[in-house]
């Protein structure tokens, strides 16, 4: 059966140790190196970075996250050992883990070094697909050639030169389909490379549903009142059958359990939305207090717009109460804007109407309709100042580009008291 060594690249017969390196970290697969889609995913992107940086961490358990109220960002594979997961309340987090190092999310330094990974990647083809901040899917067709090597080992190679430059480690997945290449990469981690053929139909078939993408705890509900509860049950719906029982939507869930998937590898994925929030350490209801929070939020989306070359048409606020019930508000702007004085305006007149003595544990501010940045903060003849705050704006990014984010800012982000009850 074909393969390689993951160590050296070294092909490998059937022996059970690299001959070259005497590595045990070896791939093999019948379809090995006919296969060109690949699915990349950093193996706990957030808390592999931090540990980078703070090597003190390394065998620690390190939850990336905000505070006692907020959730779990990511966590690292030690603290994953005592149960801590993703989107996890951080008191239940601390709760299993105690001895966590918690440590807040620092996200301009992730999309750095996403963009440093992105920039690898691109060097093995055109056709990578970033799907999220730490996956993509790549297109290796037609790139044996120019790399000296098969899809296969390619991707083995971006592996470890990821590893080795920039400190983080990955998973992959390769298949003949974007599907397929997805669910190997999540079968392996960390640092795993795992492989789906025409074999997956029958490796997936005994798995519960839920493991494909797109099948939540609603539709897995739905399924079982059915009695499908595995994807080899989901798989053996013909047309007419999966029609009956879940609709028009029964034909693609079907075609996903039988590994079917035709879509291609796009360039470039359409940016939906943009958008900041934060959850208090403590209930808010003071308007100023509020605003305060509101304006910090503006700020973080103002600069998120100008790093992703977006304008914002309209502004959603979103509100979640001590209840846990959300509230969202939604407008239009009368111009384009990049500016945070601008979104903190329209931001205060939404949460104006809704601070009336309610208490909030959760304040949001997105962008929800996105435009091209040209068009944003022009001014008129009867608006001359937004042009010269656009100036004042560039100028502040230079400064805090060169000199960091707290070389410069806004009195109103000055701390303050604290926050009233």
């Amino acid at each position: 059966m074909p393969g390689f060594c993951r160590d050296c690249d070294s092909i490998t017969g059937t022996a059970a140790t690299c001959p070259a390196c005497g590595s045990v970290r070896l791939v093999r697969h019948k379809e090995l190196f006919v296969l060109n889609i690949g699915h990349v995913d950093c193996d706990a992107f957030y808390a592999s970075v931090e540990k980078r940086d703070r090597p003190e961490l390394a065998d620690v358990p390190l939850i990336v996250g905000g505070g006692t109220r907020g959730v779990v960002t990511t966590c690292c594979y030690v603290a994953r050992l005592y149960g801590v997961r993703s989107a996890m309340p951080m008191f239940k987090a601390l709760a299993l883990c105690p001895k966590a190092v918690v440590i807040p999310p620092d996200m301009a330094k992730y999309v750095a070094v996403s963009r440093e990974i992105r920039a690898l990647m691109e060097t093995l083809t055109p056709l990578v697909q970033p799907l999220s901040i730490d996956e993509a899917v790549l297109d290796l067709s037609g790139t044996e050639a120019l790399h000296g090597s098969p899809p296969a080992v390619t991707l083995n190679k971006l592996s470890r030169t990821i590893e080795r430059d920039i400190g983080v480690t990955i998973s992959i997945g390769l298949s003949h389909n974007r599907l397929l290449a997805k669910l190997a990469a999540e079968r392996d981690k960390p640092r795993g490379y795992f492989v789906f053929g025409h074999d997956a139909a029958a490796i997936l078939a005994p798995e519960p549903v839920g493991t494909l993408p797109g099948i939540g705890p609603a539709m897995v509900k739905r399924l079982g009142t059915l009695g499908i509860t595995r994807i080899g049950q989901l798989a053996a719906l013909d047309e007419r059958a999966a029609r009956r029982m879940l609709g028009e939507e029964g034909l693609s869930l079907a075609a996903r359990a039988r590994g079917e998937d035709f879509r291609s590898v796009h360039i470039e994925r359409d940016t939906k939305s943009i958008s900041a929030e934060t959850t208090f350490a403590v209930d808010l209801k003071n308007p100023a207090d509020l605003e305060a929070a509101l304006w910090r939020l503006t700020e973080k989306l103002g600069r998120r717009l100008r790093e992703e070359h977006y304008a914002a048409a309209g502004i959603t606020l979103k509100l979640k109460t001590a209840a846990f019930t959300t509230r969202t508000r939604s407008q239009r702007l009368a111009n384009p804007t990049q500016l945070p004085e601008t979104l903190f305006e329209a931001g205060r007149e939404l949460l104006s109407a809704e601070a009336d003595g309610t208490a909030f544990r959760l304040l949001g501010i997105g962008a929800s309709t996105l435009c091209d940045p040209a068009l944003a903060d022009q001014g008129d003849l009867a608006d001359t100042a937004t042009p010269r705050r656009a100036a004042r704006q560039a100028a502040i990014d230079k400064l805090r580009a060169r000199f960091g984010n707290a070389a410069i800012g806004h009195g109103r982000a000055l701390p303050k008291a604290p926050p009233s009850k």
